[in-house]
């Protein structure tokens, strides 16, 4: 009650002031995020006006845009040199708790349970904004998977089916590879986007298991699951599955992309948040060739629960680093990227929230499909570079990205990463 009567206060006061033509400057919260272009700076941006022309907290709300990667390393130096925005980005998982181990997120468990998010959002999404029985974040930027999206024109061009198994995969790759066509565009100096092959190909050959039994350390990165993931791609570069030169493309500048809207390549493995790219680029060109389908099943694995996915269900999760008054009111702001008419105006841009009504917004056929795969799947396991520690994360990629180059075996990048893992361990219990 004292908190509305401050608030109303601020605005009859804010009111008198302008009428008067004195100037009253509300306090600012900065957020940092990775939204930094077409429709994934304008979802956030009209969160952000919303918040700014409705709040009666005293806040406003400035974001600051960054690309994905240099974002990340902005990040680390701020919270390096002992300073942090007020609220930031992150993907859950092992970074995320180690953020809130040093000190640069709060908890918000009772500033969420005020909102109407518990009832809105879905569980999972909740689950992973927590840690250690406290919520920590709120998920806002979409229900995110790794699937195939595909030239539906050149498919059919070439008489080539939508594959369902990775036989019938390495088959249509074959015939692409025959026309002159790469099969996968891939960019992979960011290096996350080769992973999105290995874990795909990881969890068909084994499931889940094998990856929960190493991070506990029951199991070991270098089980056959992993191997035979790591020895599947350098077969798929060897015969020329992927661009010259992958390692050296860059996913920030587009790179991969050009390769599909040239038709130099006629699939990519990616995150489902390339509806809202593409499209953002062309809408017609999304609309007359791209298609969707789930990374296909390994027929010499068929105990393998093939309707597994790989992502998250909110993609993006905001973290707080302040306290009191300005907390309540950055929860407030966050909450709004589940108001009705928000996920309505992000999912018109194909960006699905994590929200327990999104099939209502649906209207895409693409989506639809990713959709369907979501619902249908037994489990959707968090990105490795995300739910891993961030050594050990980076210890995958830097392997993964020279067994992509031909520089490394499987074997040497798997026995790189289980040596991290085991070290984390081996610390954490000291």
């Amino acid at each position: 009650m004292k908190r509305r009567l401050i608030s109303a206060l601020f605005a009859a006061t804010l009111a008198l002031t302008t009428m008067c033509g004195i100037s009253v400057s509300a306090e600012e919260l900065t957020f940092w995020h990775v939204n930094a272009e077409g429709n994934d700076l304008d979802v956030v941006n009209a969160v952000i006006d919303k918040f700014n022309s409705t709040t009666e907290s005293g806040y406003t709300v400035v974001g600051v845009p960054t690309q994905n990667d240099a974002y990340k390393e902005k990040l680390v130096i701020a919270m390096s040199s002992g300073e942090c925005p007020d609220m930031y980005i992150s993907w859950s998982g092992g970074p995320m708790n180690e953020y809130i181990e040093s000190g640069f997120a709060q908890p918000i468990t009772e500033q969420f349970n005020n909102t109407e998010l518990p009832e809105k959002l879905m569980q999972g999404s909740i689950a992973q904004s927590s840690y250690k029985d406290e919520i920590y974040a709120v998920p806002f930027n979409g229900i995110t998977v790794s699937g195939i999206y595909y030239n539906k024109t050149i498919f059919e061009d070439l008489g080539i089916e939508v594959p369902t198994t990775i036989g019938e995969l390495e088959a249509a790759c074959d015939t692409l590879v025959e026309n002159g066509i790469v099969p996968f565009a891939l960019a992979n100096s960011t290096k996350w986007t080769g992973s999105m092959y290995f874990m795909n190909l990881a969890a068909r050959y084994g499931g889940l298991e094998p990856f929960q039994k190493a991070v506990s350390g029951e199991g070991s990165f270098e089980d056959e699951c992993f191997l035979w993931a790591g020895e599947k791609i350098q077969e798929w570069v060897e015969k020329g599955y992927f661009p010259e030169g992958v390692n050296s493309l860059s996913e920030d500048d587009g790179q991969a992309r050009q390769l599909l809207y040239t038709g130099e390549a006629a699939m990519t493995c990616i995150g489902s948040w390339y509806t809202s790219t593409i499209k953002n680029d062309s809408e017609e060109f999304f609309s007359e060739n791209i298609g969707w389908f789930k990374f296909p099943a390994y027929e010499d694995a068929p105990d393998v629960d093939d309707s597994i996915l790989i992502g998250t269900v909110g993609d993006n999760f905001i973290s707080f680093n302040c306290e009191g008054e300005a907390l309540d009111a950055a929860v407030e702001f966050a909450s709004m990227f589940a108001d009705d008419d928000m996920v309505a105006f992000a999912a018109e841009r194909g960006r699905l929230r994590p929200v327990n009504n999104i099939m209502d917004y649906v209207e895409d056929p693409v989506d639809q499909e990713i959709m369907a795969a979501v619902s249908g799947a037994s489990a959707i396991q968090l990105w490795y570079d995300q739910y891993l520690p961030p050594a050990v994360a980076n210890a995958h990629l830097d392997g993964l990205q020279e067994v992509f180059g031909l520089t490394k075996t499987p074997a040497e990048a798997q026995a790189m990463m289980q040596e991290a893992m085991e070290a984390y361990n081996a610390e954490a219990a000291e």
